[in-house]
């Protein structure tokens, strides 16, 4: 997935780009309620983990710009702000969720794994069409013919970007924006690297290939 993180503080940010890295996830950071509403009309996101307590306009007003603005973008609010007030303002205010520092980061990757169902509509821990299953803690995928396959990080980033859609075409670009975050180095051909190392481990035929269009996997059966 693709993440944008608003954090202005430094070792805080620090720690859930690399935990965020660590499992697989492309990431944006910055540091401010301008730079995160700028960010959120030129790139699409999959989740964005918001800070309240922001220099200049804080985490309730880009909340409230968002919705305001028909963005349904799935957002968790990461805060040492935890009275009960600021807690309703949050999730009345549209946020999928309300977590206060200090915390731990398995919670924080649990959390967003929960958000992101609920988006979904499904209750199930797993990713799938009925062809694959994806497991977005172990990062392990599973077919009728291969059981419990590990994934590397970008390889599950890939399919899962395909497994949250299934039956939409991917173009190589946008597997490249969950694959990639700002400042990664977007190496060449490394899309079709990635599929061509997916269909060794799990059969050629769970991505199909639409010519000149990108990529899918099949809708569920």
């Amino acid at each position: 997935m693709r993440i944008l993180l608003v954090e202005d503080d430094v070792m805080i940010g620090e720690a859930i780009v690399g935990a965020l890295k660590d499992a697989g996830h492309a990431v944006d950071w910055v540091r401010n309620g301008g730079s995160a509403l700028a960010a959120l009309d030129t790139q699409h996101y999959d989740q964005v983990l918001l800070d309240l307590g922001l220099p200049g306009k804080d985490g309730l007003q880009v909340l409230d710009t968002l919705r305001r603005g028909g963005n349904p973008v799935p957002l968790l609010i990461i805060t040492a702000r935890d009275s009960l007030d600021e807690r309703l303002r949050g999730l009345d205010g549209g946020a999928d969720d309300y977590l206060s520092k200090p915390f731990a980061m398995a919670e924080l990757l649990a959390r967003m794994r929960a958000v992101m169902r609920r988006k979904g509509g499904s209750a199930a821990p797993l990713l799938s069409n009925g062809v694959v299953s994806l497991d977005p803690v172990s990062k392990q995928a599973s077919t009728a013919q291969q059981a419990d396959v590990q994934l590397s990080n970008r390889e599950f980033a890939l399919l899962q970007a395909l497994l949250i859609r299934p039956g939409a075409i991917l173009s190589r670009s946008e597997l490249e924006d969950r694959i990639y975050g700002w400042g990664d180095e977007v190496e060449s051909n490394a899309v079709e690297f990635l599929i061509h190392a997916l269909r060794r481990k799990l059969g050629s035929q769970v991505i199909k290939n639409v010519r000149g269009m990108g990529w899918m996997v099949s809708k569920n059966v």
